[in-house]
């Protein structure tokens, strides 16, 4: 299938590992310009550099998506350099699990408001574009009351809600907005490969919940993500996109 990406522009907020790389990696497969912001400057200009390496344009900043001030102008520095803004996907959390006050104000921060003031920066570059689409990730923690149930899980359920409040208001101005609810997601250097080692016991407990064996790979994450971010998928709004090998059992209507 071809998704009709290329030439397409997008900004992908957590782009330099785990999910956010593998959707980065795979729009520029795909034939787009991708621009990507992390905290880690290093990072970001390893993975930026990679990311060239397909042929298509590419951009990346070091930022905290908690600053609105940097996102904003990483979205303008996107649409100059790119010559406009087409996908956003809002990646990022703070994977604060705690119940302390820090981790809900992080949570807020980063999961909530990061993704609203991305998506308010780019909404006049979306829409000028013919093919604006939204994704947002989510979590199935924000489905269904598991280990996380604190502030991630809360700011997860949220973005779901925020995600599809935006597809019913900017049905009309042609910007379609999904949300992806991913399921445990094993990749190196990521949560669950420190749970496997730090705490093995819930690494083991979270395995076998899982009726396929196994947990996920951040491809098959951002195969959901950037099917859902192209055009392939024009009618395609207001929907929670689950990708956890059956791991929630409620059923989702």
């Amino acid at each position: 299938m071809d998704l009709k990406l290329k030439g397409l522009n997008a900004l992908v907020s957590g782009g330099t590992k785990g999910i956010g790389r593998a959707i980065a990696e795979t729009l520029a497969a795909e034939g787009a310009n991708v621009s990507i912001c992390a905290r880690n400057a290093a990072e970001v200009e390893t993975a930026a550099a990679e990311l060239a390496r397909t042929g298509v344009k590419t951009l990346g900043r070091a930022l905290d998506v908690a600053d609105g001030a940097a996102v904003a102008a990483w979205v303008e520095a996107t649409a100059a350099e790119f010559g406009g803004v087409d996908i956003v996907v809002a990646n990022v959390s703070a994977l604060a699990i705690g119940n302390d006050e820090a981790s809900w104000q992080a949570s807020f921060a980063t999961d909530m408001m990061g993704t609203v003031r991305l998506v308010d920066a780019a909404l006049p570059h979306l829409e000028a574009s013919s093919a604006a689409a939204i994704v947002t990730i989510s979590s199935v923690s924000g489905r269904e009351i598991d280990f996380a149930a604190g502030p991630y899980g809360t700011f997860k359920a949220a973005l779901i809600h925020y995600t599809q409040g935006l597809a019913y208001q900017l049905a009309a101005k042609n910007i379609r907005a999904n949300s992806v609810s991913p399921g445990n997601t094993y990749f190196k250097g990521g949560v669950w490969e420190q749970i496997e080692t730090g705490n093995p016991e819930l690494f083991a407990t979270a395995l076998a919940l899982n009726p396929t064996g196994r947990m996920g790979t951040p491809q098959e994450m951002a195969n959901a993500a950037v099917f859902l971010a192209s055009p392939a998928a024009s009618f395609i709004t207001g929907s929670n996109l689950v990708v956890d090998g059956a791991l929630t059992r409620g059923v989702q209507f």
